[in-house]
């Protein structure tokens, strides 16, 4: 898949528009966990808008988002920069076949401790 297809995917997903961005570093401030990723939520915003979701797809930045979304709070144009952050980490997740699970699947891995965030993220993650 090229570039700008991977872009447009990332785009669908997610229902952001990265072209909104005006790189202010509101959402890179609000992030609790900036200074662990490799790309910040405004530099991954940028990044999607480029076409360069290879590179965010082979970061572990993708995995040290919180999904918080604290950067979607302090954003003052609306582009939600977790909502992408999300979006390429399901391609990635999906490029790796791992996309076929059903709620019946992901109630096995969990208990009674577990948040119900994490359960509505699954069924985004994982749906068929």
């Amino acid at each position: 898949m090229e570039a700008n297809n991977f872009a447009k995917t990332a785009v669908e997903i997610s229902g952001v528009n990265p072209k909104k961005c005006m790189k202010c570093g509101k959402c890179t401030g609000a992030c609790p966990n900036y200074d662990k990723m490799e790309y910040h939520p405004h530099q991954f915003v940028a990044m999607v808008d480029k076409g360069q979701i290879e590179k965010l797809m082979a970061s572990d930045s993708i995995y040290l988002c919180l999904s918080c979304m604290a950067c979607v709070e302090r954003c003052p144009r609306g582009v939600e920069p977790g909502k992408l952050v999300e979006a390429v980490r399901v391609m990635q997740i999906r490029q790796q076949g791992n996309d076929r699970r059903n709620a019946v699947d992901i109630a096995a891995f969990a208990d009674e401790n577990v948040p119900q965030q994490l359960f509505m993220a699954a069924m985004r993650k994982y749906r068929e």
